[in-house]
């Protein structure tokens, strides 16, 4: 199905039972699981082609790939093998899993198709609609030839990281982030394993990685860290690694190169993300892991439980009672540990650091640690509302 025939017009006015802000991934799985279940569900989007402004990497984690059925069509080659680096590159540390661990998604047709399935269970799907804030009762939307002012029983907040949802709903937003910086191109096949290539860099990767993924079908590039860190800028940091990056060793670059960029959050789960007039999913929410960045794993579970609960909202005649289940501040206790190793992370502000801290991973406990991080089995959330 095209992005214009999934587009519907809006009136001036109109009604629906949640309105959902946002068709990124935990956007568009929400709203499919509300009209599942029967409710009317409105989905708007200010972009105009779901395949434009992609931002994520796309890789999702074994866990992910078990529990959802995922379009095989858009994953692609399994990767087992892990490699981390010193600043220098030299002496790395390879973990490689007895299992497949991650694969990454092609993400336009993945969009693409998570939309297809929103809009064959009855949503209701609005690209290039803006959304423009709360006044009153009502929300406004604002399209490219009218204004729609919309009355919905509950709001879902899918607006990213920056979320303006969350703003309106005087809810918990994101103050913790990163900024990240992306190319990706196609590449001829490979003799090598499938490999994740991550580099302790303060100097690229301020308070977090650089990293090359090469699946042996696309190499994705990249480089994220705290703004106010590089010195240079974002752009010149990202350049200077993709110059010198591991794992592409004799591969030439293309001309045509894919570039993605954005704000992460990496403060772990936000407290206050309900209230009686809606909730906040996935990256609106600071559902991502504060470690290691990962935020498909939970938007898709997270999103499973935004809609139970708003299910039983919708049913119950004290739905203030039913939103009080969505509670971030008792979920957020399964990011305690990545929170402490987040802290740990952004204090390694210089190279020097860094290759101190390969001399532990070295060892068979640093290895062992590293592995359960990288292969581990625990995923977000593990709470059924009651």
């Amino acid at each position: 199905m095209t992005n214009a025939n999934l587009s519907r017009p809006l009136g001036a006015t109109d009604s629906t039972d949640v309105l959902v802000v946002g068709a990124g991934l935990a956007g568009l799985n929400t709203a499919m699981l509300l009209a599942r279940q029967g409710h009317d569900v409105l989905l708007v989007e200010r972009r105009t082609n779901l395949v434009g402004a992609i931002r994520t990497t796309g890789i999702f984690v074994r866990k992910t790939l078990d529990d959802f059925p995922l379009p095989p069509d858009c994953l692609g080659p399994p990767i087992r093998r892990v490699v981390l680096y010193p600043p220098n590159l030299r002496r790395p540390v390879s973990l490689t899993s007895p299992r497949d661990e991650y694969r990454v998604g092609d993400m336009a047709p993945l969009y693409e198709a998570s939309a297809d399935a929103a809009a064959a269970a009855g949503v209701r799907i609005a690209l290039g609609t803006r959304y423009a804030g709360r006044q009153g009762n009502t929300f406004h939307l604002a399209g490219r030839d009218r204004s729609t002012v919309v009355r919905a029983r509950f709001v879902v907040g899918a607006d990213g990281a920056r979320s303006t949802v969350a703003r309106d709903l005087a809810l918990d937003r994101n103050r913790h982030l990163i900024v990240g910086a992306e190319e990706v191109f196609e590449i001829p096949g490979s003799d090598e394993p499938p490999t994740f290539h991550c580099v302790l860099d303060p100097s690229l990767a301020p308070g977090y990685l650089a990293w090359v993924v090469n699946d042996g079908k696309h190499a994705h590039v990249g480089v994220a860290g705290y703004a106010d860190r590089y010195p240079d800028g974002l752009r010149r940091a990202a350049e200077r690694f993709s110059a010198s990056a591991p794992g592409l060793t004799g591969l030439e670059r293309p001309e045509r190169v894919e570039r993605r960029a954005g704000p992460i959050p990496v403060g772990g789960l936000l407290r206050r993300i309900s209230c009686a007039d809606g909730l906040l999913v996935g990256d609106a929410a600071g559902a991502v892991s504060p470690l290691t960045a990962g935020g498909l794993d939970p938007c898709l579970r997270q999103s499973e439980l935004a809609a139970e609960v708003l299910n039983d909202a919708l049913h119950t005649a004290k739905p203030e009672k039913a939103m009080t289940h969505y509670d971030g501040a008792a979920l957020r206790t399964n990011f305690r540990g990545r929170l402490a190793l987040r802290r740990g992370l952004a204090h390694i502000r210089t190279p020097a650091t860094a290759a101190a801290a390969f001399t532990l991973l070295r060892t068979p406990f640093g290895q062992a640690a590293a592995s359960r991080v990288l292969f581990g089995d625990r995923s977000f959330p593990d709470h059924t509302p009651k």
